[in-house]
């Protein structure tokens, strides 16, 4: 019964780590949209109003046949550059359908296996672990690597590639020293989205722009900051009010003379990868994407579901020399080495950090004993062996190294 329940597939839990999968999807969706929607208005609205000055002028006699036919194909460009936008909308929206229904029934998938058990289950789990190990490399900046695992295993339309590729291309812009390609983002998103969550990104990134055009300490660069500022910084001066006092402060503190902190963290190279940063927390939030890497997360949930007390129990020096000196304690020490994945070598220091699994029952067995080589089991289960090895009443043998120790030598084992 007990081993039919952990067999069985939550389905509800396992989603918890496949939410991205169908939020992104429907975030490109609903930007797309909103790009197209946002296309229509402008052009329409400037269409009517070049087609209503036309036919006034024509029908006033103030402009000329070829006036009117210079106007007529003004109006037609216009409306092959809408239709081209539009165009490029329609297949956006089809691709982004596509991986939608393509992640839909890749999820369907699972409502269709039962058990852990079932073969199936263990092929959806390697394509899930090979889409969680292309969106870590994405995020990490390896493209190509996770381009080409994307194509290997067939699952391009379950990654992410091309908006992942776009936010890399990004941040390695602002690194570089470069705000150009991120200020064109900010415009790109500013309608609704980047207001809606009232991001600092816009702001910070021109703000930099001013402080590279104070360093130059040049007369032609320090005016064009000073307009800079009234143009871009001065009318957020109620919303950061701290920043925008230091960018008029910055105009007395030149990167050469003794500064005050406050001034000098201003100059210090680092501030780019703190935009970079900042750009990349701005932009997943936007697309609705977690912070930190799948991976970590299901590597963090399997740690955690793992964990125990005693894992990390004996693991400083100076606990290892007290449990040389103490024989109960050394054996402590062992407890779970072989066995525990958590105590491995590999595993132990990566698990240090995160938190103990929540359990509502306990399936260790009854009336735990333990043995002098660190091994801990069930009375009952080492009474039994015993009696069909043969053994005499006053011994016991381990069950998985075979090694024989008299019954007063056993400790009783307390979980607490």
């Amino acid at each position: 019964m007990a081993d039919h329940e952990f067999s069985t597939i939550k389905h509800s839990d396992h989603l918890l780590l496949d939410q991205p999968l169908l939020r992104l999807p429907s975030e490109l969706l609903r930007k797309n949209f909103r790009s197209a929607h946002f296309t229509i208005e402008k052009d329409t609205s400037a269409l009517k109003t070049l087609l209503k000055d036309s036919a006034t002028a024509a029908v006033s006699g103030r402009a000329s046949q070829q006036d009117v036919l210079r106007s007529l194909d003004s109006m037609l460009a216009r409306m092959r550059g809408v239709k081209r936008k539009l165009t490029t909308c329609a297949d956006d929206e089809a691709r982004l359908h596509a991986h939608a229904a393509a992640r839909i029934a890749h999820l369907d998938e699972l409502y269709a296996i039962t058990s852990v058990d079932d073969v199936k289950y263990e092929a959806w789990s390697r394509k899930r672990l090979d889409r969680l190990l292309a969106d870590y490399m994405l995020r990490r900046g390896y493209n190509e690597s996770a381009r080409e695992l994307a194509e290997q295993r067939g699952m391009e339309n379950l990654v992410d590639t091309d908006t992942f590729v776009a936010m890399s291309r990004i941040r390695d812009a602002l690194i570089k020293g470069s705000v150009v390609e991120a200020l064109s983002w900010c415009t790109d998103n500013k309608k609704e989205s980047l207001t809606s969550v009232q991001s600092k990104l816009e702001f910070m990134l021109r703000f930099q722009q001013y402080i590279e055009l104070v360093r130059t300490q040049s007369s032609t660069k320090l005016t064009e900051a000073i307009n800079h500022a009234k143009k871009h910084l001065i009318p957020y001066r109620a919303t950061f009010p701290r920043e925008v006092q230091q960018a008029c402060g910055l105009l007395a503190f030149p990167p050469s003379s003794p500064a005050s902190a406050a001034y000098a963290d201003l100059y210090k190279p680092s501030r780019w990868t703190d935009l970079a940063n900042l750009f990349v927390t701005t932009h997943n939030s936007l697309l609705a994407l977690p912070a930190v890497p799948l991976l970590h997360v299901a590597l963090s949930s399997g740690l955690s579901a793992l964990k125990t007390p005693a894992c990390h129990a004996y693991s400083s020096s100076s606990d290892t020399a007290s449990a040389s000196s103490d024989p109960t304690a050394a054996a402590a020490s062992t407890f779970g080495h072989g066995v525990c994945p958590i105590c491995s070598t590999e595993l132990n220091e990566l698990a240090r950090a995160v938190p103990y699994a929540h359990h509502t029952k306990s399936h260790v067995e009854h009336d735990l004993r333990l043995l002098p080589n660190g091994c801990v089991y069930g009375k009952d289960r080492l009474e039994q062996q015993a009696k069909k090895s043969g053994l005499h009443a006053d011994e016991i043998k381990d069950l998985r190294t075979g090694e024989v120790f008299p019954v007063e030598s056993l400790k009783k084992v307390y979980i607490t």
